[in-house]
């Protein structure tokens, strides 16, 4: 009897939520309170474009960082979502790769203000009188400066996944969704979080364009800390812009040890090791989630749904040449396939130059070719610059956990760091001690995108398997010859998709970079983000297409010649297995 009375009560007790169940639910519903408090304001009646919704009021700015802060979640996980498809999509699929890829390289390089020029009023007339429209236009342009590197750095590891592994799935004849969720996924988990953190920090990098929208005679202010800065901007406050600095900080602070230090942990497992790790991450959110009791049983359908999910036994259809095919029948298919693809975009590049040709001459075209040549050279020797500087320091951070873990929070923040707050002093000096616009306004546009880099070379080194680390000190391998023949060929496959990433951000950060105001002082240099910039301040629509029309094409070009042979040569020669 008294035995059965202890059990029951030990069962009671296990029953009772404990200390750290008490202080998960009480931040999970926190988060739930502000999820609810900032979504109910995204549908409300848009304001008249007479009103000044946006106060320089220290006090709203917890307020504004909110909105922002679930403007840009929302449309990470939308950049999630068009990571695992169409990344996935373009890696499994030769035809589909070549025209997936060539066109993400060209959505990379459409500045934001470019999307914004054209997408603005489809989305306020789908849901008109409404805020809704505003916010949706938001939020599409934050995911435009976030799904494509999460798109290029996802296909390069499904590119990449070793073949012995591969062989192990065939070997226990899982299907191609599960060796999809069991084996690619977590494979290109590591290096897809780092890119996440990136792209949340593009987000903040490009806010001001996105929540300050300004196309001609349409001007939104949508409440966050993108148009708060844009105001202070305007108004020359100093201390305003400071403090949406502290506000942005902060913010970073809290998503990084409440998100992205947990998953970076939960990741670590997914390293490929032949050895034990000589040192892992921590994180005290885990710990915490680790010794509830009420959170974790909750916890455990999800965790069942999600492994039943995984494990289903789909053989997705094949999307390259089935084995069987006739050579000539496939051959035949890819004639038409580019055939077809061909017809379209001569018919879309026709209607845009019918379009520009309304009040453009073949003159324009030339000035928009030379102002081109001279982006692509500022872009080329600012990336250079900053490989040559953060490729050493990023290996170094990335072989020691404990070390990322310190610097992760501070490298998010300088890549969050918002070039509008530079631009009073970029301004000032070089109207005070007339310097030249096209040199000290170029650091500018490597100011948000070498962090592209950055992040993915961490995530390289983070990822360099153990043993391998092992056998190089074993043969007493150091100097240069660890790094030309261990570690640049490990890291290379990341590097490369962070330089190519960096390169698209370069060129659309060229429009923030390029065109600089802090209040009624402009300053500009000559190049295609100028010219794009203050064609969509006029409302110059045929400007704004040939502007956007020639710096893809020069992208496109420029990462077919340079970037994507570096791409292959990694596949081919520098994969792990």
């Amino acid at each position: 009897m008294a035995s059965r009375f202890v059990a029951f009560t030990s069962l009671g007790r296990r029953a009772l939520p404990n200390q750290w169940d008490v202080i998960a639910l009480s931040l999970i519903f926190g988060l739930f309170v502000l999820v609810a408090r900032g979504s109910h304001d995204m549908v409300v009646p848009l304001p008249s474009p007479d009103s000044a919704p946006i106060s320089l009021d220290y006090a709203y700015l917890p307020y504004y960082a909110l909105r922002t802060t679930l403007r840009m979640f929302l449309a990470l996980g939308a950049s999630l979502a068009f990571t695992l498809t169409y990344a996935t999509l373009a890696a499994k699929s030769r035809r589909a790769e070549t025209v997936l890829i060539p066109l993400l390289d060209v959505l990379q390089s459409v500045p934001i203000l470019g999307f914004l020029s054209f997408t603005v009023t489809f989305f306020l007339n789908l849901f008109p009188g409404s805020v809704l429209g505003a916010e949706l236009a938001a939020i599409f342009a934050i995911f435009t400066s976030q799904a494509w590197n999460m798109a290029f750095s996802f296909y390069q590891s499904l590119r990449t996944v070793p073949d012995d592994l591969a062989e192990v799935c065939e070997g226990f004849r899982l299907s191609s969704w599960q060796k999809f969720w069991q084996l690619e996924t977590p494979f290109a988990m590591p290096s897809l979080i780092y890119n996440m953190m990136m792209s949340m920090s593009g987000g903040w990098f490009f806010v001001v364009a996105a929540e300050a929208i300004t196309v001609g005679d349409t001007t939104i202010k949508l409440p966050g800390i993108g148009s708060y800065l844009a105001t202070a901007i305007d108004a020359k406050d100093i201390r305003a812009v400071l403090a949406a600095v502290v506000m942005v900080l902060v913010v970073i602070l809290l998503y990084d040890q409440l998100m992205f230090r947990p998953i970076v942990t939960w990741a670590d497992k997914f390293k490929v090791e032949l050895s034990a790790s000589q040192a892992t991450s921590k994180s005290w959110v885990l710990n915490l989630l680790a010794r509830t009791f009420w959170v974790r049983r909750a916890a455990a359908p999800l965790e069942g749904a999600f492994e039943w999910f995984t494990s289903l036994r789909l053989d997705l259809p094949r999307l390259g040449r089935r084995r069987n095919s006739s050579p000539v029948v496939s051959r035949a298919v890819d004639v038409a396939w580019v055939v077809v693809i061909g017809l379209i975009a001569v018919y879309g590049a026709w209607h845009a130059v019918l379009f520009i040709a309304t009040t453009l001459s073949w003159g324009d075209v030339v000035q928009t070719i030379g102002l081109t040549l001279i982006t692509m050279l500022r872009v080329v020797v600012l990336l250079t610059l900053a490989s040559l500087v953060w490729v050493p320091i990023a290996v170094w951070i990335g072989l020691r956990p404990a070390v990322a873990e310190r610097v992760q929070p501070a490298a998010q923040f300088l890549a969050a760091f918002p070039a509008n707050v530079v631009f009073p002093i970029a301004v000032v000096g070089i109207l005070t001690f007339h310097l030249d616009p096209d040199i000290w306004l170029s650091f500018l546009i490597i100011f948000g995108t070498q962090w592209y880099i950055v992040f993915n070379v961490i995530a390289g080194a983070s990822a360099f398997p153990n043993d391998l680390r092992e056998a190089a000190s074993n043969f007493r391998i150091t100097g240069w010859s660890w790094w030309f023949k261990v570690m640049i060929p490990g890291i290379f496959p990341y590097y490369v998709t962070g330089a190519l990433t960096a390169s698209g951000g370069s060129w659309n950060a060229a429009i923030v970079a390029e065109y600089v105001k802090w209040g009624n002082d402009r300053v500009s240099a000559t190049g295609i983000g100028a010219y794009i910039a203050q064609a969509t301040e006029a409302g110059d629509f045929p400007k704004i297409v040939l502007g956007v029309g020639m710096m893809s094409i020069f992208v496109i070009l420029y990462n077919r010649l340079l970037w994507r042979p570096l791409f292959g040569y990694a596949e081919r020669r520098l994969r792990l297995g």
